[in-house]
C-alpha cells in the first residue's frame, strides 16, 4: 500500500447520500472519499435495505469488514486522480 495515502479510523453514515463518508489523507492533504451502498453491497457480497433502521450500523460494520478493500480501491482513483468536481472520491 502507498504510504503516502493514509485513511484515520473516521467513517460516518450519511443518510442524506445514502453511503459512509471517510477520509483519506494525501500527502498531508486531506480528500473527502464515500462508499455507496451499492458499492459497499458489491464489495462484500451482502444485501442491505435502505428501509431497515438499523442500515447506518450495519452499513458501517460492513465498511469496517472491508475497509482494507474499499481503501484499496479507493487509493487507485486517488492516483488516477478520479475526483468528482468537489474533489471528493466516490465509489
Amino acid at each position: 500500500m502507498n504510504q503516502s495515502v493514509l485513511f484515520p479510523d473516521l467513517q460516518e453514515w450519511n443518510s442524506q447520500d445514502i453511503c459512509v463518508d471517510f477520509p483519506a489523507q494525501v500527502q498531508g492533504v486531506n480528500v473527502q472519499c464515500r462508499i455507496g451502498l451499492a458499492s459497499l453491497m458489491r464489495i462484500s457480497n451482502s444485501v442491505l435495505h435502505i428501509n431497515d433502521h438499523n442500515i447506518s450500523v450495519k452499513a458501517l460494520a460492513l465498511f469496517n469488514d472491508y475497509r482494507f478493500d474499499i481503501e484499496e480501491e479507493v487509493e487507485m482513483l486517488i492516483e488516477q486522480e478520479a475526483f468528482d468536481e468537489h474533489g471528493c472520491i466516490t465509489l
